[in-house]
């Protein structure tokens, strides 16, 4: 398994920003996607995560209505467009494969991750 993020960058508060994750490795139209982020001292947390078929999504609170996933089975890409950006969605974020949605079971390992930067 390997996933590769990237798009990231320094961004205004209230821009947008998309951020990429190829991955390889396994079969990709199989398996839930997920996006996650760790902030500076803090834990990483769940951002989105979206079902093998893209029918079902699921948003942590802080980013509904700003954040959308999204796949591209063909390509074997997942993305995450970031609207109305916040200091506080600074992170890096990391995407993972993900055995169900409902139980947010992941699977393979951490990829480098993409720095987002969200400053005045």
């Amino acid at each position: 398994v390997q996933l590769v993020e990237s798009g990231g960058g320094l961004v205004q508060p209230g821009g947008s920003l998309r951020i990429s994750c190829a991955a390889s490795g396994f079969t990709f139209s199989r398996y839930a996607m997920s996006w996650y982020r760790q902030a500076p001292g803090k834990e990483r947390e769940l951002v989105a995560a979206l079902t093998s078929t893209g029918d079902r999504t699921k948003y942590a609170d802080s980013v509904k209505g700003r954040f959308t996933i999204s796949r591209d089975n063909a390509k074997n890409m997942v993305y995450l467009q970031m609207n109305s950006l916040k200091p506080e969605d600074t992170a890096v974020y990391y995407c993972r494969g993900m055995l169900s949605v409902a139980t947010m079971e992941v699977f393979g390992s951490w990829g480098q991750g993409t720095q987002v930067t969200v400053s005045s």
